[in-house]
């Protein structure tokens, strides 16, 4: 990159912090894809005349509001609820809502701004958006969570509908809550619509929804194996997290034959020196959707899996292929990325947003591992909910091998978007500068054709 490029976006940079130097999340967000952003703009002046960069990092709209809620012995509670609308220029606002303590503007803005250019690479009209609440589900009843999204949703049923902005699941936000709210909507609204993805199978739900982000990120790696001539079979993976993109990850390496050496959760990780095996998922799903208990139950009830307290799958003790982290945003850092290295790592895939931070990345692009962001390999999840959202407005259901070769498609053309836009004279794909300038081409034309708003 030149100095005149590094200056140009340094400044931007500047100008975003004087904004909000405080919103860390959606200024790491920010700068990494105007590094890729910015040259391209130099290069295309019609994006420079209108001023497409600095339009597109604000949001069309930010709502936050009071959410007040009564726990089980009758006393009321309050949270904070927001809504992000990012960009509608593709379509109506699409993005999940997350329901956890860590949540505030900073992480639901950066994960909005993803959202935008994940959206646009599934080539599906729908624009970006993201919202949630400090809420946090854990440890509460069914009927504590049951109120506390009726509450929510009274405010954000203002806000929302079919054809302006259709919300999912997210991290905190399953059936049992998409459920809730649906009801909810439905009572204020006295309308059965797909105001939101997610839904149950048997009132509005697609089949493969709930496996689709981690079978999307699978797919999405198994592209990247067969562009170079090799796939899944055989390879060993880290994978960290153990909840729903982590599970189905696991599901489709399996499905694949591949050895999936790890799972973790916040409390530490799991070794498998001999792989899970379906076995072990079975346990993990009934362990962390039914019991939503601790990953390290799963090395206790297999004595031939170690459980490490307060680790990360990135330090287990062997080597490995590929590492799928599907957890949270930031939990791959530079110092974790060197040890993918020196355990022979060729391949990275995003399972969740933005898992990798920005000193993590730098170590893969020096040391020329095929890294896929989030914004591509995550993508699966809402390309699903973009197909659930079109049988709904048609009034029909698929077949779980329908919506499924409908998911492979979608990621094998994101795929082929990345390299598309990312490839070098050398023939190495740089998958970040390949997603985000396909994700903005598309988003940035439908802006200029309508116009200053």
């Amino acid at each position: 990159m030149s100095n005149k490029y590094q200056d140009r976006i340094d400044a931007f940079m500047e100008s975003m912090k004087a904004k909000g130097a405080h919103e860390e999340e959606f200024l790491q967000a920010v700068e990494e894809v105007a590094e890729t952003i910015i040259p391209f703009i130099a290069e295309n002046p019609k994006y420079e005349e209108h001023n497409i960069l600095e339009r597109i990092v604000e949001p069309e709209r930010t709502i936050i509001f009071r959410v007040p809620w009564t726990d089980d012995e009758g006393k009321a509670r309050v949270n904070r609820g927001y809504r992000v609308e990012f960009n509608s220029a593709i379509g109506p606002y699409k993005g999940g809502l997350r329901f956890h303590p860590s949540v505030n503007l900073s992480i639901l803005k950066f994960l909005g701004f993803e959202q935008i250019f994940k959206n646009s690479l599934t080539t599906l009209p729908m624009g970006g958006g993201k919202g949630g609440s400090d809420f946090d589900p854990k440890g509460k009843s069914d009927n504590e969570v049951m109120r506390f999204c009726q509450s929510f949703m009274t405010e954000l049923s203002k806000h929302i509908g079919p054809n302006t902005d259709v919300p999912a699941g997210d991290i905190g936000v399953g059936g049992r809550e998409i459920g809730y709210m649906f009801g909810q909507y439905k009572r204020i609204r006295n309308e059965f619509t797909g105001v939101l993805t997610g839904k149950g199978q048997n009132w509005g739900g697609s089949l493969i929804r709930p496996e689709a982000t981690g079978y999307g990120a699978i797919y999405f790696v198994q592209n990247m194996l067969e562009r170079i001539g090799d796939n899944i079979r055989g390879k060993s993976v880290i994978i960290s997290g153990s909840g729903n993109v982590a599970q189905f990850a696991i599901e489709k390496i399996l499905q694949l034959g591949g050895k999936v050496l790890s799972v973790s959760d916040s409390s530490g990780y799991v070794f498998a020196p001999e792989g899970i095996h379906s076995e072990h998922l079975d346990y993990i799903k009934e362990l962390k959707n039914v019991k939503r208990g601790r990953i390290s139950e799963l090395g206790d009830a297999y004595p031939d899996m170690k459980f490490f307290e307060g680790e990360r799958s990135w330090n287990v003790p062997t080597s490995a292929d590929i590492a799928v982290p599907c957890a949270t945003q930031n939990e791959l850092n530079g110092e974790d990325a060197k040890k993918l290295v020196e355990k022979g790592v060729k391949i990275v895939g995003e399972g969740a947003n933005m898992p990798s931070t920005p000193e993590a990345i730098e170590v893969f692009e020096q040391n020329k591992i095929l890294f896929a962001p989030g914004k591509a390999a995550n993508a699966g999840g809402v390309a699903t909910s973009g197909l659930e959202m079109s049988q709904n407005s048609l009034r029909l259901s698929w077949s779980r091998e329908e919506v499924d070769d409908r998911l492979k498609t979608i990621m094998a053309d994101i795929h082929d978007q990345c390299v598309k836009f990312g490839r070098d004279e050398h023939g190495h794909v740089d998958y970040i500068k390949g997603a985000n300038l396909a994700g903005f081409v598309k988003v940035a034309d439908a802006m200029i054709d309508q116009g200053i708003v």
